[in-house]
């Protein structure tokens, strides 16, 4: 099994951060290996949903339960797809005393694959997914919020 951990400060708020991570809809839009997304079901704490993952010919899709602490963090859990096991964990913490436009964004992701096969297939690729991850969503958040 694989973790990784990041993150980065940015002039943004941890509302503004939290929105792009809940808004998987429009994963699509800036993720150039995603492409499909959506809600599968609504919850009271947060929703289920679908991400379809497409780079070099290699076309697979995962399903995890997001559990949502509006504003402040974001944990995921896999359903379904090709992982063995994944989760994930945003945080976005307020930088200071919260006063600021400003916060910090943590992502922090285990994940492992279902066989030998997909992990040589598919591990490369979806390392260098999560690697970018943060990245990708500093920059929606600069084409969004500017």
């Amino acid at each position: 099994m694989k973790t990784l951990h990041k993150s980065v400060l940015i002039w943004f708020s941890p509302q503004e951060m939290y929105d792009l991570v809940v808004g998987v809809e429009h994963y699509p839009e800036f993720l150039p290996w995603c492409d499909h997304a959506q809600v599968k079901e609504q919850h009271t704490d947060g929703v289920t949903a679908e991400i379809g993952l497409s780079l070099s010919g290699i076309k697979q899709s995962f399903t995890t339960r997001n559990l949502h602490q509006p504003g402040a963090s974001v944990h995921l859990k896999l359903v379904r797809g090709p992982f063995s096991n994944l989760q994930g964990h945003w945080k976005f913490l307020p930088v200071g005393d919260g006063s600021q436009r400003a916060c910090k964004v943590e992502l922090d992701l285990s994940y492992g694959f279902s066989s030998v096969v997909l992990a040589n297939l598919v591990g490369p690729i979806f390392d260098r997914i999560a690697n970018s991850l943060v990245e990708a969503f500093v920059k929606r958040a600069e084409h969004v919020y500017r």
